[in-house]
């Protein structure tokens, strides 16, 4: 018999209802979390995260390394640069790409920790 993963009555506990209401955050800091998140979703913008954080690149060393133009890469690094998830610094004409602050590579570490546990559960 499989159990169905909805409630089969209609219970509203008030109590615990109003004790999370009081601890959730402001609706305009879970749009800004999901904005990271979705931001994070596209799988270039991941590979671009995931290869800054070993180390500060340039536009084109992105594109080889991703084996893409500096057209599409420079479009996803606005993207990450909007958010503040990336920054870079010039040197002469070459603009080098590191990541803001370590909480996006903890965030990108994290994410990659759950699809590790989530592969070896499978198995």
């Amino acid at each position: 018999m499989k159990i169905k993963p909805t409630c089969e009555i209609t219970y509203i506990d008030h109590e615990k209802v109003a004790t999370v209401r009081d601890q959730l955050l402001p609706e305009t800091v879970l749009v800004r979390l999901a904005e990271t998140f979705k931001v994070m979703g596209d799988p270039t913008r991941a590979k671009i995260i995931h290869a800054i954080s070993f180390e500060e690149l340039c536009v084109c060393d992105i594109a080889c390394l991703l084996g893409t133009t500096k057209s599409a890469i420079s479009h996803q690094l606005r993207i990450l640069r909007n958010l503040r998830a990336v920054k870079f610094r010039k040197a002469g004409k070459i603009a080098y790409y590191s990541l803001d602050d370590t909480h996006i590579g903890s965030l990108f570490a994290e994410g990659l920790k759950h699809i590790q546990k989530l592969e070896l559960q499978q198995e």
